[in-house]
C-alpha cells in the first residue's frame, strides 16, 4: 500500500511525547498518517531506556518512534512556541504524551492550541490522568498494572518481593484506547469544524482491559439470588476471570509428547467430535456434561485420563487433529517459539532490521486480503527530519530558518 493510499494518507499528528505514551501514534504512523515529534534540546531520553540496546538505540525507541519524522524545537523560547504553533495550525492532531499540562506549563495549553487551529483535536496521555490524587505522582509502566491488579508481587532472592514476567497492559492498552478516541474526534472535527481535549490514562486503561475480573468481583457483591455463577456449575460462583479456570479439565493446559496444548471443549458437541476422533467414545457415554460452558471442574479422573491422551501425540499433531475434526485445541508458545508458530509466519511478517533496525512486529489490523501496514522508515534521530519538515510543512525558506536558529527555536 502506498503513501497515498494508505488508510490515514493526509492525516497529520504532532506529537510530543516522553518515553513510552508515544506509542498513541505509533498505529497512526503504521497506518500512513504524518506523525511529527516534537523534540526538546537535547532529545527524548528514550533512546536510552529499558533493554535491548540495538546500534545505540533502545527497541523501545525504536518501536514507538517509527515511521515518524523529528524536529526539536525549544518551547521555552518565542521562536520555538512560535513555530510550533505553525505545525499545529497545519495538523489534525496534538499528542501530549508526558505528565498532563506539559504544554500548558510552555504556554500551549489547549486554548492557545484551538486559537491557532479550531479543529485540532488535543490528546494528552498520561500515567494516571489529569485529575484525582495522582495526577502528579511520577511513574513508570509497570505502576499502572500493579495499580489495576494486573500483576502481583512474587517471592524473590531472599523471599523479598520481586516483579514477575508479565504482559504489560497499561502501557499498551493506554495508547490504543488513545487512538479509537483521537480518530473518532477527528471525524467529528472534519464534520464540524470544532476540535476537542481528550485525555486517557494508562492507569484507567488498564483496569478497563481487565474489565471481567474486575466487574466480577463487583457483581458478586449483590445478593446470590441476584448473581449465581454458571447452571453448569450448579450455579456455583467460580473465581473471577482464568482465576476460575484452574480445575477445569475440559479446557485446560496438557502436555504433548513434544510441548504443551491448550484444549477448550467447553460446549458439549466440542467435546463430542474430540472422544469420536480419539476413539474414546466411551469418555463422551460417561461424562458427557452440559451443553453448554461444561469444563468438568474437579474431575480428577478424566484430568488424568486426559493427560495420557494428550501425551501420546506432538502439539503439531493435535492442531492437526482440531482442524480435521473441528476441536478447539491450540499450540502453547513462548515469546521465544512463537516466530516459528506456522499461524505467527502467515499473519505476522517482520518489519526486518534493515528498515527498521530491529526486527519488529506489523501492526496487526489490515485491509482484507493486503498485507498487514508496515512502516515506511526507522525510528528518527533527534532533529533528523528539521529541514524538510520546515520547509515542506511550514513553507519556510532558508534565510527564515537561519533566523529562528539565531532566535533560539531550536535550542
Amino acid at each position: 500500500m502506498s503513501a497515498e493510499t494508505a488508510l490515514l494518507s493526509g492525516l497529520r499528528v504532532v506529537e510530543c511525547s516522553m518515553l513510552g505514551p508515544g506509542a498513541v501514534s505509533t498505529p497512526l504512523a503504521d497506518l500512513g498518517a504524518d506523525v511529527i515529534k516534537v523534540e526538546p534540546p537535547g532529545g527524548d531520553y528514550i533512546r536510552s531506556m529499558s533493554w535491548p540496546i540495538v546500534r545505540g538505540d533502545s527497541l523501545l525507541h525504536l518501536h514507538i518512534s517509527r515511521g515518524k519524522r523529528s524536529i526539536v524545537l525549544d518551547l521555552r523560547s518565542p521562536a520555538g512556541r512560535e513555530t510550533f504553533l505553525a505545525l499545529v495550525a497545519r495538523a489534525d492532531v496534538v499528542v501530549e504524551a508526558m505528565r498532563p499540562g506539559s504544554l500548558d506549563r510552555r504556554g500551549l495549553g489547549y486554548p492557545t492550541l484551538r486559537a491557532a487551529n479550531p479543529k485540532v483535536v488535543l490528546c494528552t496521555v498520561s500515567g494516571y490522568g489529569m485529575t484525582g490524587p495522582y495526577r502528579d505522582l511520577p511513574s513508570h509502566g509497570i505502576a499502572y498494572d500493579a495499580w489495576a491488579g494486573t500483576v502481583a508481587p512474587e517471592p524473590g532472592p531472599d523471599g523479598l518481593p520481586s516483579i514477575p514476567d508479565h504482559t504489560s497492559v497499561g502501557i499498551t492498552a493506554g495508547p490504543l484506547f488513545g487512538t479509537v478516541a483521537l480518530l473518532a474526534a477527528v471525524l467529528r472535527a472534519r464534520e464540524t469544524g470544532t476540535g476537542c481535549h481528550l485525555e486517557v490514562a494508562q492507569s484507567d486503561a488498564a483496569a478497563a482491559f481487565d474489565w471481567l475480573r474486575s466487574e466480577t468481583h463487583r457483581a458478586y457483591t449483590r445478593p446470590p439470588e441476584e448473581v449465581t455463577g454458571n447452571p453448569s456449575d450448579g450455579y456455583e460462583r467460580r473465581p473471577p476471570g482464568t482465576g476460575g479456570m484452574a480445575d477445569g479439565v475440559r479446557y485446560q493446559f496438557y502436555r504433548s509428547s513434544d510441548g504443551h496444548v491448550l484444549f477448550m471443549a467447553s460446549e458439549q458437541k466440542f467435546w463430542q467430535n474430540f472422544c469420536s476422533a480419539v476413539g474414546r467414545a466411551d469418555l463422551f457415554d460417561t461424562y458427557p456434561g452440559e451443553r453448554l460452558a461444561d469444563h468438568a471442574r474437579g474431575n480428577l479422573a478424566l484430568r488424568h485420563e486426559l493427560a495420557s491422551i494428550f501425551a501420546t501425540r506432538t502439539t503439531a499433531e493435535w492442531v492437526g487433529l482440531g482442524l480435521a475434526h473441528d476441536v478447539p485445541i491450540g499450540p502453547v508458545n513462548t515469546p521465544a517459539t512463537l516466530a516459528d508458530d506456522p499461524q505467527f509466519v502467515d499473519r505476522m511478517p517482520w518489519q526486518p532490521a534493515g528498515r527498521l533496525v530491529a526486527d519488529q512486529l506489523p501492526f496487526p489490523a489490515r485491509v482484507a486480503g493486503a498485507a498487514p501496514p508496515a512502516a515506511s522508515s526507522p525510528a528518527p534521530s533527534a532533529g533528523q527530519h528539521r529541514e524538510e519538515i520546515l520547509r515542506d510543512v511550514l513553507g519556510f525558506d532558508t534565510e527564515r530558518i537561519t533566523r529562528l536558529a539565531e532566535d533560539g527555536a531550536f535550542g
